[in-house]
């Protein structure tokens, strides 16, 4: 099976608490260990930005390109769907056809909107779906041997154990460096996107050389799945069954967007289907660089289409939050 951790994980955690109720205020992966597992991700995305990857960025500008015209193409076609369905005012509306930006439009959800939770769904059941389906279109795609290199791949990775405690300092160092130095200068997602940045500096600078650590990508899978799943566990179907079926709408026509624009772009260019797909598909940061670093594809490549476009979000939904008028309080849901 493709992903065996993050699958098993995901799975196991949402069918224990959709079965056994009592279990449900239980579930969730802690704080004190999801902020780690982030950290140290986000250096092995950085990892992968090495003096090569510059000069590769130009050939990048046409795949950079198609997805970000993908992405203001969908964006307002969702948006007017959703506005013709009830239940859906224009801030809510937006918000929840944004494709990308989950932390993001969840955090202005908060301040904008009375169903902030309606937003958390749209974006939860994207971030499910391509982060389930993508591992299912590698053995489809490629094959069951991609599937089988891939889990090799994992296994060979060296041992926390084999490393010097040279390597295992630096690693710790450049993740709680980059952390305080993006909090402090009001970075959005500092846990992520501050390790990556002081991970990409060092290592296009040629001052460190860190490896994939086994241990660490297995706990990365870990708590990641479990996270999702348990935020699937926690959700209440009855109250929510027809914001479900939009959100599904949604998911579907967003990831046939970026699926026809993955294949054409993969065509057109020869690059392989799946690295494309993964730098197109808004299926959440850090989970879509995880399956990356999990199937050996290029890292650095969709790394830097999902910070791009995480970029373009932060700075765009605020003004286009406050554009489209004061907070109203949502009607009812909408109803089949």
């Amino acid at each position: 099976m493709p992903a065996p951790y993050l699958l098993g994980s995901l799975f196991g955690v949402w069918f224990s608490g959709g079965l056994v109720k009592p279990l449900q205020p239980h579930l969730g992966v802690a704080r004190w260990v999801h902020i780690p597992v982030v950290l140290g991700l986000g250096v092995l995305i950085g990892v992968n930005f090495t003096p090569d990857v510059l000069g590769q960025i130009g050939q990048w500008t046409v795949t950079l390109t198609a997805m970000i015209v993908t992405t203001a193409v969908v964006a307002p076609i969702i948006y007017a769907w959703l506005r013709r369905r009830p239940g859906y005012d224009p801030v809510l509306a937006f918000l929840c056809a944004t494709p990308g930006g989950q932390a993001e439009c969840i955090v202005l959800a908060r301040e904008y909107v009375e169903k902030d939770y309606v937003v958390a769904l749209f974006h939860l059941v994207r971030v499910v779906i391509v982060f389930v389906s993508t591992p299912l279109l590698l053995r489809l795609v490629e094959g069951g041997e991609a599937v089988a290199q891939s889990n090799v791949a994992l296994r060979e990775m060296p041992s926390i154990f084999a490393l010097p405690a040279g390597e295992i300092l630096t690693f710790v160092a450049i993740g709680v460096a980059g952390f305080v130095l993006a909090r402090a200068c009001r970075i959005p997602m500092p846990h992520l996107l501050g390790p990556v940045g002081m991970s990409t500096l060092f290592h296009l600078m040629g001052w460190a050389e860190l490896p994939r650590v086994n241990e660490f990508v297995i706990l990365a899978q870990l708590a990641i799945g479990g996270g999702v799943g348990a935020r699937l566990a926690k959700v209440p179907f009855r109250d929510l069954a027809g914001y479900l079926k939009d959100a599904f709408a949604t998911t579907l026509l967003i990831m046939s967007a970026y699926f026809l624009s993955t294949a054409a772009i993969a065509f057109a260019t020869g690059s392989g289907f799946l690295t494309v797909w993964l730098a197109f598909v808004p299926g959440g940061l850090y989970e879509v660089t995880l399956l990356a670093l999990i199937f050996g594809f290029d890292v650095a490549f969709v790394a830097f289409h999902h910070t791009i476009r995480v970029m373009m979000i932060f700075v765009a939904l605020p003004m286009l939050a406050l554009r489209l008028g004061p907070r109203e309080v949502s009607s009812e849901p909408p109803r089949d």
